[in-house]
């Protein structure tokens, strides 16, 4: 796994998910409904009094989260990241080299980025980059 990656025990407490607003809930509603994932809260990195969004896991393994206000941050591999922001789907996220990032302003974009997390979980899952490259 990428060393980006932090663990569940490594992010805070563990409390569920907060409700978010608009669209960005029925995405994370969708991928709370996904077999093995953990969902959780998202805090605020170095204060886990401050909630700041839904964090999802593939058991311990971070997929990525959802942020209160609706921006999404994903962790992928670099050949994914770079094909996914050739392609417009996404933008690169400043802070870590494989992940990437968008909003889910309305329908539109929220159904980008349900299929953002849906790679992201599969290639948690073991689905062979080859094969998710192929979706793009």
């Amino acid at each position: 796994m990428p060393s980006e990656s932090m663990k569940l025990i490594d992010k805070g407490p563990i409390q569920p998910p907060p409700v978010l607003r608009g669209p960005a809930q029925a995405v994370s509603v969708e991928i709370q409904s996904w077999p093995g994932i953990i969902s959780a809260t998202h805090w605020t990195i170095g204060d886990s009094t401050r909630v700041n969004g839904a964090d999802f896991y593939v058991g311990e393994e971070e997929l990525g989260h959802i942020h209160l206000d609706g921006e999404i941050h994903l962790l992928l591999t670099s050949p994914l990241r770079k094909a996914l922001i050739s392609a417009g789907l996404a933008e690169p996220f400043p802070y870590g080299k494989n992940w990437i990032q968008m909003s889910i302003t309305d329908s539109k974009s929220a159904q980008i980025a349900l299929w953002l997390f849906e790679l992201g979980y599969d290639r948690l899952n073991g689905v062979s980059e080859a094969d998710l490259l192929s979706r793009l």
